[in-house]
């Protein structure tokens, strides 16, 4: 039985088969959520990074690539690139989809059967909350309802808005 949860914690402690690190288009580590991946996984997560970017060049936005998890408790670690927030008519929303939808793909790729999120672009990206959160539970849901290798997704709330963001999305969803 599909599972999707909603925790508050650190994603670097989550034990997924993977992780998702909302990371910018160079996968060189940053701040918040990409910063704190990098320096708990250990500097092999960046050295794959560099060859990755070496060969193929930026990530670009709504884009996936993958890396193994260092000393993290995962398997792999999905970097994914979200929108920076403008105001919504740049393509923002099908962007952050694809950063669901295309991370979700790679871990059935690599047979996955967990997977944690982060709160994508909501962040420093400026992306606002709620609509990140309506968007996160439509490409999940829908990409659920296509793959059968996937069982659980996790989203790790680092904070208490867009946990409560996520719950209430949950619950609008299931007609409650």
């Amino acid at each position: 039985m599909k599972r999707i949860e909603i925790i508050r914690g650190d994603i670097t402690k989550v034990q997924a088969d993977a992780i998702v690190n909302a990371a910018n288009s160079f996968l060189m580590g940053g701040g918040g959520v990409d910063g704190a991946i990098h320096f708990a996984g250990g500097p092999e997560i960046i050295k794959e990074c560099m060859r990755i970017v070496a060969m193929q060049g930026e990530c670009p936005t709504g884009q996936a690539v993958v890396t193994g998890a260092g000393l993290l408790p995962a398997k792999f670690v999905i970097h994914t690139v979200g929108p920076v927030w403008e105001g919504g008519m740049q393509g923002e929303p099908l962007l952050l989809a694809a950063c669901y939808s295309n991370s979700l793909g790679l871990a059935a790729k690599l047979h996955c059967q967990s997977v944690a999120f982060p709160n994508i672009s909501t962040g420093i990206y400026g992306y606002p909350k709620k609509q990140a959160a309506a968007i996160a539970f439509e490409a999940v849901e829908t990409f659920l309802g296509g793959n059968s290798s996937i069982e659980d997704v996790i989203f790790v709330c680092f904070d208490e808005e867009n946990y409560r963001l996520l719950l209430a999305e949950q619950r609008l969803r299931a007609g409650q």
